[in-house]
């Protein structure tokens, strides 16, 4: 991975191996560095030393467990748009949503409204509940929540586009194998 240098920032060029570990890193973030070597043409410690450069590049921003939201009692998911009075204090809402255990993603949007907000709920009663706690908050004029009825996809990777053409590392010849059947073959 190359980094370009700019004013404030770094703006990292992912070649495909490196797409290739992050998407892999995406399928299953707990498979072993050997593996993703295996599929990217690499040995496990240039692995390792890219992921680590991917992090210090902040490309990689963590590592999380996906849960299954039904099978953990959070069956209803909505989006709620939020509308406020004061646009210069944004911020404020913001914090103040964040702060909402419930809420999973809030988004500054253009349109309609102010922020755009996905939740989680066990059931209609909590999502009530959670509409009314984000009504309250200072600023807040108006929400409309959308409640979903089923999820077609619900991605939480981002599709780095890596080509098919990435190098496949053949299996390297086992040594110690090798030499014992040698052993063997001069008995």
């Amino acid at each position: 991975m190359k980094l370009k240098s700019h004013p404030s920032t770094f703006a990292p060029e992912l070649d495909a191996t490196d797409c290739g570990i992050l998407e892999l890193l995406q399928d299953n973030c707990k498979q072993s560095l050997a593996t993703i070597g295996n599929q990217v043409g690499l040995s496990a410690p240039s692995v390792v030393e890219r992921i680590h450069k991917l992090e210090a590049a902040g490309i990689i921003a963590g590592y999380v467990a996906l849960l299954d939201a039904k099978r953990v009692g959070r069956d209803v998911t909505a989006f709620i748009g939020i509308c406020t009075d004061r646009p210069q204090g944004i911020g404020d809402l913001e914090h103040e949503i964040v702060g909402i255990e419930d809420v999973l993603e809030c988004h500054h949007v253009t349109g309609a409204y102010s922020l755009m907000v996905k939740v989680k709920a066990r059931n209609t009663q909590e999502l009530e509940e959670l509409i009314e706690r984000v009504r309250i908050i200072q600023g807040v004029t108006r929400t409309e929540t959308t409640v979903v009825l089923s999820t077609a996809v619900e991605r939480p990777r981002i599709a780095l586009g890596v080509p098919e053409e990435l190098p496949q590392r053949s299996a390297r010849p086992n040594r110690r194998a090798a030499t014992q059947r040698a052993r063997r073959n001069v008995k």
